[in-house]
């Protein structure tokens, strides 16, 4: 058998080192680095790179005749103040006793035991009792040295009872069908896809401002062409149709239709691009599903204060009130405001989000978020009063959270840590609109936190009892946008007054989740069902939508998003659990998003699309990934059929004839704008004529030198 006992994995490269005694470290002809992507530990030079112990076990395997391994050494060192709660251990031994597991299920490694470093807390050689590798906590300052055991003893505990990772109960499949009219989708939203920033009389938005601030956006990306979905149409209907979707939500550039905000100069080529868009839509069998305003605040209104000004609440009433005339007799379904947690403290707390205001993180996102609650009431109250009877459409608000659980769940602060996170999350927006008034939590926190850094009131505004019962109800349905799950912790930021202080904690992500393209999404569907539960128990189990799901990716292009098809087969299968097990009135889904566009700060490095857009190429053609296929599998499943009851039709749909993926068939050729067919007949003409011509003078030339020589030797015999 092979022992081997194993902690980090070193960067390695080539070095000559300098004339010195001869040594081990000599003689290598190497020098070593740190795995700058993996996290620190408490010895400076031991990194936890999980991924390394199955690399090791692997070259074990290949350089010494595959023998038995044991694991005989594996853990990590904390400091010794850290008593019971080791979640940095947790994540250690999960990661690396997967990466054990790996290399015996998928590499054959012969893997016959893991030896856990240490059971206890002890003498740490020349680190002394300044640090700790046990599972278990040692009082060095008790005579009786008490063990207790750690969150890590626990956990290991629990992978020897399951002897490794079994999958978890609510991460099976599920198979089974959604209602027979549930809704599918995907979405866009107007700056990142339609380009045209200054066509047909628009006026500036905030993102125009923004995106053109330098260093505001990802290597100065912006939104002036994006995707030219303004002059793109018929390009967007055709690969919706290929999706199979029943739904397309979009949203509506405000400026575009009002350039400076207001009603007093209409924008009529504007609105003209949008009732294109819906009757492209409603030809193609298609319910347009409009959001109103999706963050591009017109530039004019931000120059008077923008949501920070009381009196936006009634222009964007103005604005809602002409959307819902010119095009409320199309449209069936509307969304006042998207994600208003983002406009109120992405963009007036943390300046990540136009319009980048960020010097009052504790005033003005309670402020902005208190008069996007008013607008959102009173554009539904004006479709309630004067459009529903004769529309017969439904309207709501897009409120997006992600889903928090404990980083540790055995320790209380933890669980009210991520009570608090998800409180301040959905619960700012949703508890006023579905219960009436801010939650109790955020209002008595946000009180005793502001009194006591010598305030003479809240920095949370107050509703009225007026506005308490105007704002409540104002819904016909949960629009809800997720994408992931967090793990909370508590954190005293003492009196500092921002949002993140008055939420009073931390999170961060498990890291054996799957990666994104984005830093703060990770792979968690287990989250999205927990969620949804949460706004039935919380909500009254109101209709939900799903407004937004999805995810990213960087780099490389790549279509076949094996990622994206993954993810949102995990994530819908949970929505159908909480649909069928839970009874969660879910009425239906939707992808983020359509194609690649520009992905707001991150410019266009980071990519949701289900569809690729092809930058380098002026059409900027759509062109299908994977995903397409899998999503409108689901979509024409209406879910997930069983494989164990046969074979089902809908896993074989007909292709749809008019939706192949758009691309551009032209190429220049000699000047020319030529099919490929064309172009590729006229190079084989053009060769074929060029070999005749080069063929041509080699026989002229041969003819030419055999006459002059000819008539050389004539000469020759007249003399």
């Amino acid at each position: 058998m092979f022992c081997v006992n194993h902690y980090t994995t070193k960067i390695a490269r080539h070095a000559t080192l300098r004339l010195s005694a001869k040594s081990y470290e000599y003689d290598r002809d190497l020098s070593e680095a740190e795995e700058g992507d993996s996290p620190t530990t408490a010895i400076s030079n031991q990194r936890a790179v999980a991924w390394g112990l199955r690399r090791l076990l692997n070259w074990i395997k290949e350089e010494y005749g595959d023998p038995e391994i044991y694991i005989t050494e594996n853990g990590v060192a904390t400091e010794s103040k850290t008593t019971w709660d080791d979640s940095a251990r947790v994540f250690f031994y999960k990661t690396y006793i997967d990466e054990a597991l790996k290399a015996y299920d998928l590499d054959g490694v012969k893997v016959k035991g893991y030896t856990v470093t240490s059971l206890m807390d002890s003498f740490e050689w020349l680190n002394g009792y300044k640090l700790g590798f046990g599972l278990h906590h040692v009082d060095f300052t008790n005579p009786n040295r008490p063990r207790t055991p750690k969150y890590s003893a626990h956990f290991y505990y629990q992978v020897i009872r399951d002897n490794g990772f079994p999958t978890p109960d609510d991460e099976k499949m599920l198979y089974g069908h959604f209602r027979k009219d549930f809704i599918w989708s995907t979405a866009t939203a107007s700056y990142q896809i339609e380009g045209g920033w200054r066509a047909d009389g628009k006026g500036l938005s905030i993102w125009d401002k923004f995106a053109h601030t330098p260093l505001r956006v990802f290597n100065d990306d912006n939104g002036d062409i994006a995707c030219d979905s303004y002059n793109k149409v018929e390009e967007d209907v055709a690969i919706l149709k290929q999706l199979k979707v029943t739904h397309y939500r979009f949203s509506i550039s405000w400026s575009r239709v009002l350039p400076d905000g207001t009603t007093k100069y209409i924008n009529e080529p504007g609105l003209n691009y949008y009732h294109r868009l819906v009757d492209a839509l409603l030809a193609a069998n298609i319910q347009p599903h409009i959001t109103l305003y999706h963050w591009d605040l017109p530039q004019a209104l931000q120059d008077i204060g923008g949501w920070e000004n009381e009196t936006i609440i009634f222009k964007f009433r103005d604005y809602a009130d002409l959307i819902f005339s010119r095009l409320g007799h199309k449209v069936k379904f509307w969304i006042t405001i998207n994600e208003p947690y983002n406009i109120a403290n992405v963009g007036h707390g943390y300046g990540a989000a136009a319009p980048g205001i960020s010097f009052r993180p504790g005033t003005l996102p309670y402020i902005v978020g208190h008069h996007l609650l008013k607008a959102h009431a009173e554009a539904w109250h004006l479709y309630n009063e004067k459009y529903r009877a004769k529309q017969k459409g439904i309207i709501s608000i897009t409120i997006n959270s992600d889903w928090s659980e404990p980083r540790n769940p055995y320790k209380q602060e933890d669980i009210d840590a991520a009570r608090r996170v998800v409180q301040f999350y959905i619960g700012w927006f949703a508890h006023p609109i579905f219960n009436g008034d801010y939650s109790d939590m955020m209002k008595t926190i946000i009180r005793e936190r502001s009194l006591a850094a010598g305030l003479p009131k809240s920095r949370l505004p107050e509703f009225s009892p007026e506005e308490i019962k105007r704002i409540k109800g104002t819904y016909d349905y949960f629009g809800f946008n997720h994408y992931t799950t967090v793990l909370a912790f508590p954190v005293d930021y003492g009196n500092l007054q921002h949002y993140d202080a008055d939420r009073g904690a931390g999170t961060i992500a498990d890291r054996t989740w799957l990666d994104s393209g984005s830093s703060w999404l990770k792979v968690s569907p287990f989250g999205f069902r927990r969620i949804l539960n949460f706004i039935k128990e919380e909500y009254g189990n109101p209709p939900i939508i799903i407004t937004e799901n999805g995810i990213s990716e960087r780099g490389s292009i790549d279509l076949n998003d094996i990622h994206r098809s993954y993810y949102y087969e995990k994530y819908i299968n949970q929505v159908l659990k909480a649909y069928l097990l839970d009874d969660v009135d879910i009425r239906g889904y939707t992808a983020w998003s359509l194609m690649d566009n520009l992905e707001w700060a991150t410019g266009f490095s980071e990519r949701f699309g289900l569809f690729y857009v092809n930058r380098s190429d002026p059409k900027l053609p759509r062109v299908a990934k994977t995903s397409v296929a899998q999503y409108s599998t689901i979509i024409n499943c209406n879910g997930f059929p069983d494989p164990a009851s046969g074979s089902h039709e809908c896993l074989n749909p007909e292709p749809e004839g008019t939706s192949a993926p758009i691309t551009d068939d032209t190429v220049q050729f000699l000047g020319m704008k030529l099919s490929t067919s064309d172009a590729e007949t006229g190079l084989n003409t053009t060769f074929a004529l060029l070999i005749v011509a080069v063929f041509a003078a080699v026989c002229s030339s041969f003819c030419f030198f055999k006459a002059r020589k000819q008539h050389r030797k004539n000469s020759m015999w007249k003399l």
